[in-house]
């Protein structure tokens, strides 16, 4: 089995930033699940992990956050996310999640459709969580089903993903670090939260 290399990565999405939203498919009854069970509210401060061109960034807004702060680790795919939100309340950065810090405290962070191509799933969330504010919720979530997340994947190769794992073994990730407050694996979705005491 292969192991995830971050340039090829980095390199994989540049490559696809261009046409990446003419392929997106937007269920907006699930991007609202996920936002409900991260508790976006008005006013929250949130990190939208691996954002891509922005998907979440209109759905973060229509709750009326504090902030949004949006990082990936695709150059190209944070010039497209920054030149289409104008709004002072929405920060595109690129950067590394495994080491991101710019001293902020967030009440969600949400990683969207993204967590198969992080290399160290563990590293990832232990970060992650020391970046959150007292009872907030980080998510992992997919717009669809593990098995259809998997098989999407079947012919990308292994240095750029690994499999999307059981939903209870990614909340065995979160156990050390955050309360699991809730599982979802189903035809329609997957979702793991957590959040931090």
């Amino acid at each position: 089995m292969g192991v995830v290399n971050k340039e090829k990565i980095k390199a994989f999405f540049d490559r696809l930033a261009s046409s990446w939203d003419d392929d997106m498919v937007i269920d907006e009854k699930i991007i609202n699940t996920i936002l409900d069970i991260s508790r976006v509210t008005k006013g929250s401060d949130v990190l939208d992990v691996a954002c891509g061109t922005g998907v979440m960034i209109p759905f973060y807004l229509q709750r009326d956050v504090g902030s949004i702060t949006a990082i990936d680790f695709s150059a190209k795919m944070c010039a497209i996310a920054d030149s289409k939100f104008k709004d002072g309340k929405v920060q595109v950065i690129c950067a590394d999640a495994e080491t991101f810090d710019n001293n902020g405290r967030y009440d969600a962070i949400i990683i969207y459709n993204a967590f198969p191509h992080f290399p160290d799933g563990d590293k990832l969330i232990s970060h992650l969580s020391t970046l959150l504010n007292k009872d907030g919720i980080l998510t992992i979530a997919h717009g669809m089903s593990r098995d259809k997340i998997n098989s999407h994947h079947i012919n990308v190769s292994t240095d750029l993903k690994r499999e999307l794992p059981e939903a209870e073994k990614l909340a065995s990730l979160f156990a050390p670090y955050l309360e699991v407050t809730d599982i979802i694996s189903d035809e329609r979705m997957y979702l793991v939260s957590g959040r931090k005491q």
